[in-house]
């Protein structure tokens, strides 16, 4: 089967896909973009097939792509060469990845979760930064956390930032939303310890004792957590400063408490 040929940046099928950088698109549509052919094989081997393959016109033969292609064809999919403007306008970038898939978004219910199918969760709340999202996807999977809670007004775990910064964990890594009113009420069931991390909290991030599974809570970057969802928390703790600096990156904190509690597990 031949693929189809797209030449035009006027074409109705790339104007479709540039506008899934723009959030009120990838909601409408539930669909997202991902980059490369590490990111399109990361999705292959979590049962994930492209809703659209695009492939530029240079791009080189590869045992990966003709999986993709394969792939993607079988699961009724549609597979489109472009050329390298098209690439260019689509990503946004001037050197853009030779392939590009659109996705179906996936979200688990919290219904859904079973907390004792992994060590350790992670819960944000009114996370904004797109890049601290997608790094904290990915330590997530690193670590083999169960998977990532997003509690009221995030940034979109599906736009093309913070897809980029899971480097293909956001397939991997199952992603749940929920208002704190949700949380808060779906947290009674929880079978292990819930963990909040606050600057003013009296308990070293090492010192608390911690009841696997384990449910990590992180705030927003500026405002931190908020004090309704860290009364919701069995223990608040604290990463201390040692140095001049007051506070971590969201990402890095979230790592630092990730890995503290899968260490123990």
């Amino acid at each position: 089967m031949s693929d189809r040929l797209i030449t035009s940046l006027t074409n109705d099928t790339v104007k479709a896909v540039r506008a899934l950088n723009m959030r009120k698109e990838r909601e409408t549509t539930g669909r997202f973009l991902a980059e490369g052919l590490k990111f399109i094989g990361e999705a292959l081997d979590q049962g994930q097939t492209p809703k659209l393959l695009l492939v530029g016109m240079e791009a080189r033969e590869h045992p990966l792509l003709d999986r993709a292609r394969a792939e993607t064809r079988k699961a009724g999919g549609e597979v489109i060469v472009v050329t390298h403007p098209i690439l260019e306008k689509i990503s946004r970038r001037d050197n853009p990845q030779t392939v590009l898939g659109v996705f179906e978004q996936v979200y688990t219910p919290l219904s859904a979760i079973n907390p004792k199918s992994a060590p350790c969760w992670v819960a944000l709340e009114q996370v904004r930064d797109p890049g601290n999202l997608g790094t904290i996807i990915r330590t997530a999977d690193a670590a083999g956390c169960g998977g990532v809670i997003l509690i009221d007004d995030c940034v979109d775990p599906y736009s093309t930032e913070a897809v980029r910064a899971t480097m293909g964990s956001v397939f991997a890594v199952a992603i749940a939303k929920a208002t704190s009113a949700e949380f808060i009420a779906w947290r009674q069931s929880w079978p292990g310890s819930v963990i909040g991390t606050r600057l003013d909290a009296t308990h070293g991030y090492r010192d608390a004792a911690i009841q696997h599974p384990a449910l990590i809570l992180m705030g927003n970057e500026q405002a931190g957590l908020t004090d309704t969802l860290a009364a919701a928390c069995d223990v608040n703790v604290k990463i201390p400063m040692r140095g001049r600096a007051d506070s971590l990156n969201l990402a890095i904190a979230t790592g630092v408490m990730v890995y503290a509690v899968t260490d123990a597990a």
